[in-house]
């Protein structure tokens, strides 16, 4: 331990302590537009800079230590100064149109200029101009970027892409898609998690609430069937941007608000994701129950973020994929056959919206080979949390206070085994839990597999199922996915059956949903999601009586002929950009 003194109050820290952490611990935290903790400590910003008696120069507290005796002052007139300074220099470059920017409101720049009193600007603008082309799923805007670095070490060190590098030098230095590429060029998994951690609104999200704008207008079309699910991580988000306790913030209050939206069926994409469990069940206990031998093991296909970088990483190993649709695509498919046969609706007039916590999924959807319904796409469109909150923030209501709804039937049921699919693990764990029942005629303890539950990043269980040793893995953030493969393609360890989440903690740390820049919240939210699982009325996906009633009426039995068509997909069929620096253990 040492003692340092902090504006004049004494405290006690540990050793190797940064001044920024025991700034934060005395009271007195330092602003920074750049630092990440572990992650992006290089003082690039250098608005944590702070005074330490005894020292002439200036010093940055995100990557500097403390040491006994040291006097360190937050405030002075030359820290506050120096930190006018360096801001009015950064927003010398920055593009300051904040009511049109979609971090208005939400932004650390925004902030700490207000904080630090800048209300003119001290330097000629010298903004560059933006080329981004505006259909891809993921926007940069280079006329917002403060060259804060975060976006870089996100990708290289969590997710392990490197899709971003610093590009050009001196004041024009800026960040870009790395090796000249063009991101339609690169190997991006559209995780979005680059987004999530900008400090300002330099990299966002398509807005395609336009298009639902549009729709709106014509809401009393009749040709137009406006149809909705919702994912279930939103509802672990969904409230926080509009200051909504999590115990306000329920499925049913969120099912009236979109109900104001103008939709005229509002789905819980938790019935989606029991039929995921249903068919990828099936299709796990048929591979191991065929005899054939498979050198990798089974990796679920829920995450469209986690496809993509497969394809794109190690497209030999693309095989060993689920064939199974997530519960986006399933659902979506159902919506344009089975529940428009079973209301009479032509399905070419449905209108499909999903609300998710990602921005893979406004990829996913576009996969040409992945629409099997009777309409043209299976899913329209796709909104994130942060574009739904938009949406429902548009309507100028009290959210809060709407009296709670249902969700439409027949795609309105859903198990608790369908809530956890949006926290990493919870695909494994009602796989398993179905996976158990399908092969034994019995039902486990509910929470039999919890093993699996957890944040870090690459875990792994062995379970007993009557005599039967299954081995499992569950993975969150693509830079320990590419651990785990190179694991396997080495052969040092062996699996059965894997799970992948692209996220952090799984889709309630996704790349849509609400930012709270310097927080994670992933294991907040799923702790949510696994309360709701407890308190379910029903915690196995072979047990939602309206997906049972899907196979009797129209498709059968899971792996049928009309299953397949419906609710499986070909992942060769489509083509990604390779990677222009190959792992090289793809090579073994």
């Amino acid at each position: 331990m040492v003692k340092v003194t902090i504006n004049n109050k004494q405290i006690e820290v540990a050793q190797h302590t940064t001044i920024m952490e025991a700034c934060e611990k005395a009271g007195w935290p330092v602003p920074s537009l750049c630092y990440l903790k572990d992650i992006n400590e290089i003082g690039a910003c250098r608005i944590c800079v702070v005074e330490i008696k005894g020292v002439e120069r200036l010093v940055t507290a995100c990557n500097n230590e403390v040491c006994e005796g040291m006097v360190v002052s937050t405030n002075s007139p030359k820290v506050r100064e120096a930190r006018r300074t360096n801001l009015s220099l950064i927003l010398s470059q920055h593009d300051g149109h904040c009511p049109t920017c979609a971090r208005n409101g939400n932004c650390t720049l925004q902030n700490i200029s207000y904080d630090l009193g800048i209300e003119d600007s001290l330097y000629k603008k010298d903004v560059p101009e933006n080329n981004w082309p505006q259909d891809f799923p993921l926007i940069r805007n280079e006329s917002k970027c403060i060259k804060c670095m975060r976006c870089i070490q996100i990708c290289d060190k969590v997710q392990g892409l490197g899709i971003w590098d610093i590009a050009k030098s001196g004041s024009r230095t800026t960040v870009d898609v790395s090796g000249g590429r063009k991101i339609t060029e690169a190997d991006c998994a559209v995780c979005g998690q680059c987004v999530t951690h900008c400090p300002v609104g330099a990299l966002r999200g398509r807005d395609d609430k336009p298009q639902v704008f549009a729709w709106n207008q014509a809401v009393s079309n009749p040709d137009v069937v406006a149809v909705v699910q919702v994912a279930p991580s939103v509802r672990a988000a969904w409230g926080e941007a509009l200051g909504i306790p999590r115990d306000k913030a329920t499925p049913g209050r969120l099912a009236a608000a979109l109900r104001l939206c103008g939709f005229d069926y509002v789905f819980d994409t938790n019935f989606g994701a029991d039929l995921t469990i249903m068919e990828e069940g099936s299709e796990f206990l048929a591979r191991i129950g065929s005899g054939e031998a498979h050198r990798y093991p089974m990796f679920t296909s829920c995450c469209p973020g986690w496809v993509r970088f497969l394809k794109s990483q190690y497209p030999d190993m693309v095989e060993d994929l689920s064939t199974a649709k997530s519960p986006q695509q399933m659902q979506g498919a159902v919506i344009k056959s089975a529940f428009a046969q079973k209301v009479g609706i032509d399905p070419k007039k449905i209108f499909s919206v999903s609300i998710m916590p990602c921005l893979a999924k406004k990829t996913e959807c576009d996969i040409p080979s992945i629409n099997d319904g009777d309409g043209d796409k299976d899913v329209d469109l796709v909104l994130t949390t942060r574009e739904l909150v938009r949406q429902l923030r548009s309507l100028n209501i009290n959210v809060a206070d709407l009296p709670e709804e249902s969700f439409d039937s027949p795609l309105d049921s859903g198990t608790g085994a369908a809530v956890i699919f949006g926290a990493t693990g919870g695909v494994m764990e009602a796989a398993l839990r179905s996976c158990y029942f399908l092969a034994t005629g019995e039902n486990p303890g509910p929470d039999d597999f919890k093993a699996v539950r957890g944040n870090r990043g690459w875990r792994e269980a062995t379970f007993d199922v009557k005599g039967t040793l299954v081995r499992t893995a569950v993975v969150s953030g693509l830079g320990n996915a590419r651990e785990l493969i190179r694991a396997l393609r080495r052969g040092e360890v062996a699996y059965d059956f894997v799970e992948v989440m692209a996220c952090p903690g799984g889709c309630v740390g996704g790349g849509g949903q609400p930012i709270h820049d310097g927080l994670e919240l992933a294991e907040v939210r799923s702790r949510n999601l696994y309360n709701l699982d407890k308190m379910a009325a029903r915690r196995f996906s072979h047990e939602n009586p309206e997906v049972l009633t899907l196979y009797e009426e129209y498709l059968g039995e899971p792996l049928s002929h009309k299953a397949h068509h419906l609710l499986h997909t070909d992942h060769h069929a489509w083509n990604l950009p390779m990677t222009p620096h190959p792992d090289p253990d793809v090579l073994l």
